[in-house]
C-alpha cells in the first residue's frame, strides 16, 4: 500500500511562492508515475501536473504553465511542486498522487481515476 503524506501548504499573498512536497512511502517514486491534482471550494478537484516514472516527462495544466514546476527526489522517495506567482484562483487543498501506468498519454495523466494512491491533502490560501 502506497502512503502519500504532503506539506508546504500555508497562506501567501498574490505573487508569492510556496514549494508543496509529497513523501512517499517505499520507492514510490522511482516506480510511480506521479501527480498534483488541486480542488477548491465548491469545485470539481482538477488536474495540476504530472512527472513521469523516468522524470522525463512533465505535463502541466495551461493555467499553471510557467509558473509552477514539479519534480522528484528519487534519493528522498519525495515529489514537489514549486509553485511562484501565486494567484488567488490557485487557492484550493492540494493532493499528491500515484500511479503505477508508465505508458499514458499526456491527457491520461490529467485523468485523477488513472491514480491507485492518494494523500490526504495540503491547504494553500493565496490573498489579493
Amino acid at each position: 500500500q502506497v502512503q502519500l503524506v504532503e506539506s508546504g501548504g500555508g497562506l501567501v499573498q498574490a505573487g508569492g511562492s510556496l514549494r508543496l512536497s509529497c513523501a512517499s512511502s517505499g520507492r514510490t517514486p522511482s516506480i510511480y508515475a506521479m501527480g498534483w491534482f488541486r480542488q477548491a471550494p465548491g469545485k470539481e478537484r482538477e488536474f495540476v501536473a504530472y512527472i513521469t516514472r523516468s522524470g522525463s516527462r512533465t505535463y502541466y495544466t495551461d493555467s499553471v504553465k510557467g509558473r509552477f514546476t514539479i519534480s522528484k527526489d528519487i534519493a528522498k522517495n519525495a515529489v514537489y511542486l514549486q509553485m511562484n506567482n501565486l494567484k488567488p484562483e490557485d487557492t484550493a487543498v492540494y493532493y499528491c498522487a500515484a500511479t503505477p501506468g508508465t505508458d499514458y498519454s499526456s491527457s491520461d495523466y490529467a485523468k485523477g481515476s488513472k491514480y491507485a494512491s492518494w494523500g490526504h491533502g495540503t491547504q494553500v490560501t493565496v490573498s489579493s
